[in-house]
């Protein structure tokens, strides 16, 4: 009898899970886009991504000191959605938890 080998597909780099940090990063509590609420508003810190990854945010706007707004979030929470420099952008919860970020404060109070 010959035993089954399983093979594993190589993933492209695009669609690999998001790294070790990110994850890590929104599991203790580290402030990061994928954990804004909608309605909320936050300045962007930095990115912690693959050099691919950040290369795409920063060309879509996300850079250090950018005003962000949450919109929402699709029906099971992929992707959410962004209003930044006067346009809406939406983004997959794993790139969103690269970007870490500072909340600002409620504009009513």
């Amino acid at each position: 009898m010959t035993a089954a080998i399983a093979v594993r597909p190589v993933v492209p780099a695009a669609d690999r899970p998001p790294t070790l940090a990110a994850l890590a990063a929104v599991l203790v509590g580290a402030a990061r886009l994928a954990a804004l609420l909608p309605g909320a508003r936050a300045r962007v810190l930095g990115v912690d991504a693959e050099p691919e990854l950040a290369a795409a945010l920063q060309s879509a706007g996300l850079w250090a000191g950018v005003e962000v707004e949450c919109l929402g979030q699709a029906p099971f929470g992929d992707p959410l959605r962004f209003r930044l420099h006067g346009y809406r952008l939406a983004l997959r919860r794993s790139e969103a938890a690269a970007v870490r970020i500072e909340r600002l404060p409620e504009s009513g109070s």
